[in-house]
């Protein structure tokens, strides 16, 4: 390697055509965002142990909260075919 490649510290400041100051911070706002993730997780945690604790169905919570993030005729068309086979099937 010649000398310009290094930085003022020795480290290098592109190796193999890569910047390494780049990846650096690439992979440390990945990390970041992941350790945001593990707390909102905990949060999210948190308050399903907050519902269940007011007497309500986490399940069905998880599912209306699935269902929310749908469009509307896909719903309408899951609930369609749900109680087309619930007939099908004497239920």
């Amino acid at each position: 390697m010649n000398a310009d490649t290094f930085e003022a510290d020795d480290t290098p400041a592109a190796v193999g055509g890569i910047a390494a100051d780049r990846l650096r911070s690439i992979i440390e706002r990945v990390e970041r965002l992941e350790e945001e993730r593990k707390a909102l997780a905990g949060d999210i945690k948190d308050i399903f142990t907050e519902a269940k604790s007011a007497g309500f169905d986490v399940k069905v919570i998880r599912q209306i909260i699935r269902l929310r993030k749908q469009e509307p005729a896909e719903v309408e068309e899951q609930e369609t075919l749900l109680d087309i086979y619930r007939r099908a099937l004497g239920m």
